[in-house]
This record gives structure tokens, sequence and C-alpha cells, in this order.
């Protein structure tokens, strides 16, 4: 196989994960409309494949994902890719270790992101999959990288792979697209029951260090050996 085909098969890989992904979103209602997407960082390449902008989930097939530089400009799609490209192509750039983005405005997680408050550490689920509170990031425009930026600073000083950028929604990192999007569908379900909790009382805080030890057995040892995420 010549590196050209090699190269190719590569992105047509990713091109259908990254499609397939996108139903996630639909199946636990993290989405509506076309918002959101999801994207993903191409092996051994300086490549992205990211969500058309604007298509229907109903209508996302791996042909119609957009295949990107990690400046966000378009290398192979007939469409023009997410708006979210840049902010996510700076993610890419500055976050070697990310292998998926994604975005939503579910209900719950984008409500705490609407008033800028992180959503606090009160159950075991919130400590094993984001180390401690999920936190908010600046408010920034949508269209060019500000976003990304807001992202990476909030991050890059955090366990969580989930951050709540104010008055917008979620986004959230993983080592894999796949990893991203259970990230998201984890933040969404914290954010609703934490809010729920908050309704009947205060919830009560976990103390840090049992927020260490049970995020350190849900990261090392919990599930498969071979695939813990």
């Amino acid at each position: 196989m010549t590196a050209v085909t090699d190269t190719q098969a590569t992105i047509a890989a990713v091109r259908r994960d990254v499609a397939a992904l996108h139903a996630e979103l639909t199946r636990y209602q993290l989405v509506v409309w076309t918002a959101g997407n999801v994207s993903a960082r191409v092996p051994g390449h300086d490549l992205l494949v990211i969500k058309p902008s604007g298509v229907s989930y109903d209508d996302l097939t791996p042909d119609n994902m957009v295949v990107c530089d990690l400046n966000g400009a378009v290398v192979d799609g007939e469409h023009a890719p997410s708006s979210d490209t840049e902010a996510q192509a700076y993610v890419y750039r500055h976050l070697p270790e990310v292998g998926g983005v994604v975005h939503t405005h579910s209900t719950y997680a984008t409500a705490w992101a609407a008033r800028g408050e992180p959503v606090p550490c009160v159950l075991t689920m919130g400590a094993d999959e984001f180390g401690g509170e999920i936190p908010v990031g600046p408010f920034a425009v949508i269209g060019d990288d500000s976003i990304g930026r807001g992202i990476v600073e909030t991050l890059r000083g955090s366990r969580s792979p989930a951050v709540l950028m104010q008055n917008h929604g979620v986004f959230t990192v993983g080592p894999t697209a796949r990893a991203a999007v259970k990230a998201a569908v984890m933040c969404e379900d914290v954010a609703r029951t934490v809010h729920i909790a908050r309704q009947l009382g205060a919830p009560l805080v976990i103390d840090p260090s049992d927020i260490d030890s049970l995020h350190d057995r849900y990261q090392n040892v919990y599930g498969q050996q071979k695939d813990r995420r």
C-alpha cells in the first residue's frame, strides 16, 4: 500500500467513525435541529474531520464529512465545515493528546453555562469522569478560534474533559472522538442530576481526597483493560 493510499484509507475510516458518532448525540438528546458536532483528529496527519455546517443529522454520511487542516482550512469536502471548525482546530493544535472534540447545547449543562456556574462535584459519577467540578470557560464569539482559546485555557488547569462555555454550551474532549462523545453524555447526565438535587436542598460535597481516589479508580482500574473508554 502506497503512502497516498494509506492516507486515504485512514481518512475514510475517520470519516465513517465521525459520521456514525453523530447518531449518539441525537440518541441521547444532546442536540436539536442541526446544532452541535463531532470532530476527530486524523492519526498521523495534521488533519481533522468534522460535521458539515447546517446539514441535518438524518443526512449525515461519511462522504459529506469535511476534512480540514489544523488551521481550519478545508482540504477535502463538498460542504462548508461546522462554524466551530477554527475553534476545534485550535484545540487540536494546542492539546496534542486530544483526538476528538464534541460540541452540544444539551439542555441541563447549557443551563449551567447560561448562569456561568460550574457543576459541583457532588456525585461519584462527577468524580469518576471529570475529576472534580465541570468548569466554566469564558464567553467567546462564534466563528473564529476564540472559543478554542477559552477551551484550552480552561481545560489545561482541570482534569475535566468537559467545559461549559459561558452563555453557549458544552465542549468535550477525549483521546478519541468516542471518548469525547461519552464525556458529553455524562456531562449532561451529571448536570441534570445535580440540578434536580439542588431543587431538593443543598447537595453534599464529596471530600477532595475521595474525589481523587474515585477518579483514579475509574480512569485506571474500572472496565476492560484494553478499552476503559
